[in-house]
């Protein structure tokens, strides 16, 4: 098979986040002015399949950092329900793509009207949710032509982050995402052939982590699906435990995302928990017994840690796909753009 498309995307991964952080930086700057001035209560967001995903990592990270609760709105409430929501002390982030899905679009409009300050994060600047928003943050990712988004993934949450770091002032955070090309550059050289060999052919697999790395897990999950043909689900290293761990038994694979932050202990004990189960564990960040260790780049800010994992992830996926069968640029049933109402 020629080169992928999903490949060449991913191998744009650095030079597409060197370019937002160049070239957003004035847009990134105004809306933190904004949200400082509006310091919100509540920051609601809107988005849907990876772009949902991107906004479990801003959950995370606000909430981490800024210690501001961050809710997920259905974007139905406004496109079918037409339920007007009381914003007045919050802020709403969409996150899409295109920019161009009419249920996200009807969302961002209602959350303006509703009282919220609105900020889109697309890769299209006039895109109608850009239009129908106070702010906007341009991806600049260029163009994505694999159906599978990558490169557009990664800016979206690197997006959020560099709103996140003006908004608070965070110097250590700004430094980290300062040099993240380049830590996503490592990331793509990562080798992660042992747990290819291993779902080359399997059916099924967990997909954990915690914190903003649950959000990886989510992400993750889905590309098995999208590109692989694979039955994944994503769990909280913790909510795994709490029923799903009941089905785990010899040779069940789980690929278990390990974070150099504070949930790193909890994440090792599960792993461990699920290798003694028997099951072919697959662990990045650490070692745990009975547990196979996928090399990562290490040394990173704990909020910026499972983005550069994600690089990895993509580039590992991409050869899994075509390994089982597949082109990851176009799965079954699926297009590029999922206009939803």
């Amino acid at each position: 098979m020629a080169e992928t498309f999903m490949a060449r995307e991913v191998a744009e991964i650095p030079a597409a986040a060197a370019r937002f952080l160049d070239g957003s930086r004035g847009a990134v700057e105004a809306a933190a002015a904004a949200l400082r001035q509006r310091d919100p209560g509540l920051i609601v967001t809107v988005a849907r399949g990876s772009s949902d995903h991107a906004a479990t990592y801003l959950k995370y990270a606000v909430e981490l950092l800024a210690g501001v609760p961050v809710a997920s709105v259905g974007p139905s409430v406004a496109s079918i329900y037409r339920r007007p929501l009381r914003l007045g002390n919050a802020a709403c982030i969409g996150i899409s793509q295109s920019g161009r899905s009419p249920d996200i679009v009807e969302m961002m409009r209602a959350a303006g009207e509703g009282g919220a300050l609105s900020i889109a994060i697309t890769n299209f600047a006039d895109a109608p949710m850009a239009q129908a928003s106070a702010h906007t943050l341009p991806l600049l990712a260029g163009p994505e032509n694999s159906v599978a988004a990558t490169k557009t993934f990664v800016t979206s949450v690197l997006a959020g982050l560099a709103l996140l770091a003006e908004w608070q002032e965070d110097q250590g955070l700004r430094n980290a995402l300062a040099s993240l090309p380049e830590a996503l550059e490592q990331a793509l050289t990562q080798d992660w052939s042992p747990m290819a060999a291993r779902l080359s052919r399997a059916n099924s697999l967990y997909v954990l982590g915690r914190g903003p790395g649950f959000a990886i897990a989510a992400e993750s999950a889905l590309k098995f699906k999208e590109t692989c043909g694979l039955h994944a689900e994503s769990y909280s290293a913790a909510e795994v435990l709490h029923g799903p761990a009941a089905i785990v038994q010899a040779n069940f694979p789980i690929f278990a995302l390990g974070i150099e932050d504070a949930a790193l202990p909890q994440v090792i004990a599960t792993a461990e928990r699920l290798a003694a189960q028997g099951a072919d564990v697959f662990l990045t960040g650490a070692e745990a017994k009975g547990a196979v260790t996928l090399p990562s780049v290490g040394g990173l800010h704990p909020l910026v840690a499972p983005l550069v994992l994600t690089a990895s992830f993509y580039a590992f996926i991409e050869a899994l796909a075509r390994r089982r069968g597949f082109d990851p640029d176009t799965p079954p049933h699926l297009r590029k753009v999922t206009e939803t109402t």
